[in-house]
């Protein structure tokens, strides 16, 4: 769900003093390097973004990237969206619509943001919302203050990955952060500087496919994890638990009142961390 209904969620929760595990949405940045394949990048991006009409929590939200690689990147996403959904992506058996009205109003009224650079269609009776292109947007523009949740791309210019990392830095942590670029130092040092609830490289939605891999948001997108064992973890209490025998008695004895200096030194030596992981008991 959404952080909003998180908050409910957590609120009904805390008065029992319950656990639980929440998996939110977020508006999951996708910055995109001057260095890399750009029809590679179209593809997996208008993928990512438009499957299931963009009603996926990891949908890549936005794209962060430079005028020049959005002159690139805008008519190589035209030529991945005529690929998948063919001239008209209304008559297409591999594309959605928006699960009900009010999502499709909601969705609709974001298009407002911005130039309409593809896309931009929409038909209320069957809440059809065209895959949509947006640039010349604003970061106080409607469509940047809320998760879309729809099949709307907006763009968003920055210099450079500094300031790509900047801009995400400001918001709240997303649900997943999406770094494409040739140059690996740059996808890592995306990884590194940011902060998520998981991460792709060059790649979109794919992280979540993966049973090995932990799924979960970390501050507004949510907390817990899950997929394979991470869900039984998540969904344990992991008890500590210790069962001695009732012998030896004289071992316990430096831990007894009343102390003195020697018992602390023999505290201290029996007590120390060996190794990793590794103590000895009294």
């Amino acid at each position: 769900g959404s952080p909003f209904v998180g908050r409910i969620v957590m609120t009904a929760a805390a008065k029992h003093l319950t656990p639980v595990t929440l998996e939110l949405g977020g508006k999951n940045p996708c910055y995109v390097s001057d260095a890399c394949d750009v029809h590679n990048v179209a593809r997996r991006v208008a993928w990512g973004r438009f499957f299931n009409a963009g009603q996926t929590c990891v949908a890549p939200d936005y794209v962060l990237c430079s005028q020049e690689m959005q002159e690139k990147l805008v008519p190589a996403l035209r030529e991945a969206i005529t690929e998948f959904y063919g001239p008209n992506p209304q008559q297409s058996p591999d594309f959605g619509r928006m699960v009900g009205d009010k999502h499709f109003q909601r969705v609709q009224a974001l298009m407002r943001s911005g130039t309409v650079a593809i896309g931009g269609q929409t038909d209320a009776e069957t809440r059809y919302v065209a895959p949509t292109v947006l640039v010349d947007v604003q970061p106080s523009d409607p469509v940047m203050q809320e998760e879309i949740f729809g099949p709307i791309l907006p763009f968003v210019t920055v210099a450079n990955v500094d300031e790509a990392i900047d801009f995400i830095n400001r918001r709240e942590r997303p649900l997943v952060a999406y770094a494409f670029s040739s140059n690996d130092k740059v996808v890592n040092q995306f990884l590194e500087r940011t902060s998520s609830g998981g991460f792709c490289g060059n790649d979109t939605l794919m992280h979540v496919m993966m049973a090995s891999l932990p799924f979960g948001g970390v501050g507004n997108s949510g907390l817990g994890m899950y997929h394979g064992k991470f869900t039984f973890d998540t969904f344990t209490h992991h008890r500590g638990c210790l069962h001695r025998g009732m012998g030896r008695e004289s071992l316990n004895a430096p831990r007894y009142p009343p102390y003195s200096q020697q018992k602390l030194g023999m505290v201290r030596a029996v007590t120390e961390l060996k190794r990793k992981g590794a103590c000895t008991l009294l």
